[in-house]
Parts: structure tokens; sequence; C-alpha cells
């Protein structure tokens, strides 16, 4: 047989533009970050790569804020760790009760049929968040398994009040389910404070981590719900009672976890550590303040009520009569600044802005209203 030489094009060393990522995620990986991307291997079961395991286990708990043991970063994005919460924790019949009021919120939904969930919704308008007397009266109505609520909901930048929910959840015998990824290493979060049973989150936003990795943690009241369960994990790659041991005491092997991800991630870990949390969500909440004064002096109203405002991720309103493809194309063009579009019921409505991680500084959020500024001059 004779090899064919269709598809075997010449392609240019690989360069990259100098993006300065203001949108909802990935954000700029953080310079140590990358270098540590881009140490040499060492096997998944070599003692040196168990170390780093302990050591970024440790380090996410402390993120986090919580003793939970299967506490572990899984192999793949944010969404992968999603549907593990997921995958692990409902079985088919189970009722899931989610709260619907932004894009992520379909998506748990989507997820959860899937593992022949019977899904009951429970929605408010994008924007707005679920007080604990409408998640009570659900809670008693619909008598579910698992209640889902994204805390930092990245398609509209608004961040859902979790004090006391565990404590309804209880009530009903309901494990409660959490989407962090928006929130964890940027806005307040405490796991066992509040009485989280479920969580998930992503590397690529307040982590300043590359995404392909994603932290996973769950509590007692959810390894017993995964230990009785009377049916296999669907999800084999994501089946937590063989994951679990890999990163456990037994370390026995499921499949080669990604290493230099896993060398990443353990760097932007130990970034939040050194900053320590409580400087870090202060970091954020300024650049953010500092981004919202901007905004109103330019004429650009948010759509989230600042008691409920993510300082990780904001919906500015476009103003009537301003092309906001436009500006945002004009952005990426002439200052290399990357914002972008609102999802959904918020299409054409809102950009979309991020100051994450890294990428909170206020350097940042005064290029940003400049180009901004720059941006509404020429194309209103």
């Amino acid at each position: 047989m004779t090899v064919s030489n269709s598809h075997r094009i010449t392609t240019d060393q690989l360069e990259v533009p100098p993006r300065i990522l203001l949108g909802p995620g990935p954000s700029n990986a953080h310079p140590r970050v990358l270098q540590a991307l881009g140490m040499r291997q060492v096997g998944h079961l070599d003692p040196q790569f168990i170390g780093l395991m302990n050591e970024t286990q440790e380090l996410l708990r402390y993120v986090w804020q919580t003793d939970n043991r299967l506490t572990i970063p899984v192999s793949g994005t944010g969404s992968a760790a999603m549907e593990a919460s997921l995958a692990n924790t409902v079985e088919p019949g189970d009722v899931v009760l989610i709260g619907v009021n932004g894009y992520f919120g379909e998506r748990l939904c989507d997820m959860a049929g899937r593992y022949g969930a019977d899904v009951r919704r429970i929605e408010k308008p994008w924007g707005q968040v679920f007080s604990l007397d409408e998640l009570r009266a659900a809670l008693h109505e619909h008598r579910p398994a698992v209640l889902g609520l994204v805390h930092a909901e990245t398609s509209t930048g608004a961040r859902q009040p979790l004090e006391g929910v565990a404590e309804l959840c209880r009530e009903t015998n309901t494990l409660l389910l959490v989407d962090t990824v928006t929130s964890i290493g940027g806005v307040p979060l405490f796991i066992d404070e509040w009485g989280v049973d479920v969580a998930y989150a992503g590397s690529q936003k307040c982590l300043s981590c590359p995404p392909g990795i994603a932290p996973l943690t769950l509590g007692e009241r959810a390894v017993e719900k995964l230990n009785r369960r009377q049916t296999k994990v669907a999800n084999w790659y994501l089946d937590m009672t063989m994951v679990g041991k890999y990163w456990g005491s037994e370390r026995t092997y499921h499949h080669t976890a990604p290493i230099n991800m896993n060398y990443a991630f353990r760097e932007a870990l130990r970034l939040v550590a050194e900053e320590g949390l409580e400087a870090r969500w202060e970091r954020h909440r300024q650049n953010a303040e500092l981004l919202w004064d901007g905004l109103a002096e330019l004429g650009i109203a948010c759509h989230v009520p600042v008691e409920y405002r993510l300082p990780s991720l904001t919906t500015a309103v476009i103003p009537d009569g301003v092309d906001g493809k436009a500006v945002a194309r004009y952005l990426l063009q002439n200052y290399n600044i990357e914002i972008a579009a609102g999802l959904g019921q918020l299409g054409g409505k809102v950009w979309r802005i991020g100051l994450m991680g890294f990428n909170s500084r206020r350097e940042n959020v005064l290029l940003l209203l400049s180009a901004l500024k720059d941006a509404l001059k020429r194309i209103s």
C-alpha cells in the first residue's frame, strides 16, 4: 500500500497573540503556572507524583475551606467535574431539583436528565437569585434527593447566597450540590461551614490555570449516598468509587492522570495559599468596584444588583444604540482585549467582563475602561 500525503500539510511554528483575557474564562494563566506546565514528566504512579497529589489535595482543601477526604482534581475541564458531581450522586429515578437562573443551571438540568433523574426546576429571571423562602418551598414540594445551585453564574454575573441553604436541605434529606466554577479562588466560599455536600469548579478562571483539570469535592453525606448506590455509576471515567482509590490511600491505577496539568494546578493553588484567601478575595472585590465605578462614568450600567454582583464576572449592559459585537471586536483588534457577549436571555444585551485571578489587577481595569471609552466614541 502507498502512504497518502493528501493531508500532510506544512505549517508554521505556533505563534499566539498576546491577548488579555477579560471575558468569562479562560483567564490568562499566571507565568509561574505556565512554567510548571512545561516541566518534564514523571510517571503517574511515581513517588514524586504521589507526593505532589497529596500536596494538591491539601491545598485544594484550603482553597475550598473543607476537610472532605474526597477532594480531588478531575482529569478534564470544569464540565467534566460538573458531570462527575451528578454521575456519582444521581441514580435513575432520583428527584433532582435545579435552581435555573442562568445558562449553567440549564446545563445541570440537561446533565441530570441524562443520568435518569426526575428533573424538577425552580426558575428566576437571569441575573436574579433565589431566596431562602423560595428554596424552602420548593424543597418541601419536590422532596428531592439533590438540590443543584450555581453559586457564581457565569452567564449572568450573579452570586447566589448559600448561607442557610444546607439547613433547609437537611429538613428534606437532600444533598446540596453547588457550581463554584467562577467563584473558587476569587469569591468568599466556605464548603464545610455552609454545609455544601458536593461542589465542583474549573481551573481556568480565578485560579489562573489553563483549562483541562477541574476540582471536585464530596462530603460525607454524598460519599454515603455514593456507597449506597443500587446501580453502577453510569460514567466509567468519572466513577469516584474507582477514581477515588487512585487519589486515596490505595493509589490504585484507574487512568493516566494528566501529569503536567497537575503540575500547573498545584502551582495555581500554591499561589492562592501564598496570597491568602482573605487578601485574594479583597483584591478581587477592590478591582471589581474600580470597574463598576468606571463603567458608571461611561454611562454603562451593571445588570445585577450590587448586593448579588460577582467580583469575578460583571455583566455590563450594552447602551442603547451601541453595536455590542462591534465594540468587542474593536477591543480585540486594537487592544488585544477579549470580552464576551451575553448568552441566552442576555444575548445581545450585555458584555461579560471577567476580572479573575492573575487578571484581577488595577492596570487591567484601567486599560479596559480606556479602551471601552475609545471604542464607544468610534462605534456609537
